[in-house]
């Protein structure tokens, strides 16, 4: 006996189409990309094929798309302008073997350390890329600028723009494939707008037989099956030296913009991914890429949010669309060939519209004016560099803003017990923000010949705070007072007895209080 599912058949019609809408936006992009890079049409497809089923099937996150991508991409043109393709793919391996560690050694937790407003200026920046680069689709074929239309290549200023008929005519569809995707969910969901856009306008320009650019324009996509090639490189210690600098970039930027991307989907999704099992995965689908002739590649959030929005969840959607690319190229190139890039840029600018964080700008001016400036710095850098740089760059500025604030919240209260001992009470962190403002709390010129310095509300965090404890202590001691510490947690004791050897700390005195109990004698 069968079960009727409706919701599950419906979840596996959703992923399908959602992954051929997806396999249609990455054919220009994969095309794109690989110019950048300064290899051919092909080897940015397989990429976006190997990775993009690779990471389908075995990734942390179901849903999220995979492919060759804009910021490998800018890397990976002065490695193959200075060494070759070659060289490339045996980056790309070598590449995939890091990501794997990564995984291994369980480093995507640390993800988690990205603050809300570097992920609001990765998204912003992200979402300002996106749309940048469509702009270049906006120029005279083989101009500079065409194609890329970004800051990577060059100012977006460089571009030399279409002009009369053929603008309009652009401007025209991209418009008309934008409102199909806009005003068709409001009709019905059945099937994802964006794939409505997208067969409805090639087949308008056909039809009509409109002037206008077509991805055909861009590069032939017709090819084989990708074979098995081992790099050819010598495998010795100049070639690793060659190769090693660049896979180190690339694996970190492809691992910071996958994991992103998959906490962005989980956002979105409300659902939760595997950050160590999609680390694997990328290293997996990396290594593999380049064994058979692609240049690699990592999460691309423009199609993971078409994908999403069109409905796909499951991993069938990224398998879809990764199988789709593959028959695109072996039989189907004569048909996606004629898809107007302008349905695709249509597709892309609301992609741009849906990932853009309009709320920041409401925000901005009742957040923090630190975080305020975490977010617009990250999203400029992340359009003038790249991701990882842009991220690198928001956490680095976050944990500085952190530990100047957290420098000012030590305080220092002192009062004279009944021994006639003087008794400084220390609350707050004791780190290298705080050590100076902690030194400048004491007295002991004028202290009582015995002081204690009590610990129960503070932590010592660092070598910095061991060493302004041992400054402390040395100044006491030269002015001829005993000196006590007390209630040190068990790692702050842990701390000065690793650090026996840089700091001579040697008067740390922490009483056992005992409480008298009834039933005793």
């Amino acid at each position: 006996m069968f079960e009727f599912h409706p919701s599950k058949v419906a979840t596996i019609k959703n992923d399908v189409l959602s992954g051929l809408t997806v396999a249609l936006a990455l054919v220009p992009e994969a095309v794109a990309f690989a110019f950048v890079a300064g290899v051919e049409p092909l080897v940015g497809l397989y990429a976006a094929f190997m990775v993009g089923l690779i990471t389908a099937c075995i990734g942390g996150r179901p849903g999220m798309i995979s492919g060759a991508t804009g910021a490998l991409a800018v890397v990976m043109v002065a490695l193959v302008a200075d060494h070759g393709v070659e060289y490339l793919f045996a980056t790309v391996v070598l590449m995939g073997f890091i990501q794997i560690s990564a995984g291994v050694l369980k480093l995507g937790k640390f993800i988690r350390m990205v603050p809300h407003p570097v992920m609001l200026g990765f998204v912003n920046g992200l979402a300002i890329v996106i749309f940048l680069a469509q702009l270049g689709q906006f120029g005279v074929a083989g101009a500079p600028g065409w194609l890329e239309g970004t800051f990577m290549q060059g100012s977006i200023l460089d571009v030399a723009w279409l002009e009369g008929e053929q603008m309009y005519m652009l401007l025209g569809l991209v418009i008309f494939t934008m409102a199909i995707i806009h005003f068709l969910p409001k009709l019905t969901t059945a099937v994802p707008s964006s794939l409505v856009a997208i067969i409805s306008v090639t087949l308008l320009v056909l039809g009509l037989d409109l002037n206008t650019r077509v991805v055909g324009d861009v590069a032939s996509i017709k090819g084989g099956l990708p074979s098995f090639h081992i790099p050819s490189v010598p495998f010795n210690f100049e070639t690793l030296s060659i190769i090693f600098p660049y896979a180190i970039i690339l694996a970190a930027i492809g691992l910071i913009e996958s994991l992103l991307t998959l906490r962005l989907v989980d956002e979105i999704t409300e659902t939760r991914g595997h950050g160590n099992k999609e680390c694997i995965a990328q290293g997996v689908a990396n290594t593999a890429t380049g064994m058979f002739g692609g240049m690699g590649g990592c999460a691309m959030i423009g199609q993971s949010m078409i994908n999403v929005n069109s409905g796909g969840r499951g991993r069938l959607s990224g398998i879809t669309a990764a199988l789709s690319l593959l028959l695109f190229i072996l039989v189907g190139s004569a048909l996606i060939e004629k898809i107007p890039l302008a349905a695709l840029i249509g597709v892309m600018f609301i992609v741009v519209i849906g990932t853009f964080e309009w709320s920041s700008f409401r925000i901005i001016s009742k957040v923090p004016r630190t975080d305020a400036f975490i977010l617009v710095t990250v999203s400029a850098v992340t359009v003038f560099t790249d991701l990882a740089v842009a991220v690198v760059v928001g956490v680095i500025i976050s944990a500085l803003v952190f530990a100047w604030e957290h420098a000012k919240h030590i305080r220092i209260e002192a009062k004279d017990d009944h021994n006639g001992s003087t008794v400084y009470a220390i609350t707050g962190p004791l780190f290298f923000g705080s050590a100076e403002s902690f030194l400048d709390g004491f007295d002991p010129l004028n202290d009582n010949d015995h002081v204690v310095i009590d610990f129960a509300r503070s932590r010592v965090a660092d070598h910095s705070g061991l060493e302004a404890i041992d400054t402390l202590v040395e100044r006491y001691l030269s002015a001829g007072k005993e000196i006590h510490l007390v209630h040190l947690s068990a790692e702050c004791r842990r701390l000065l007895k690793n650090a026996a050897g840089l700091v001579e700390v040697n008067v740390i005195e922490d009483p056992q209080y005992f409480v008298a109990e009834d039933s005793l004698g």
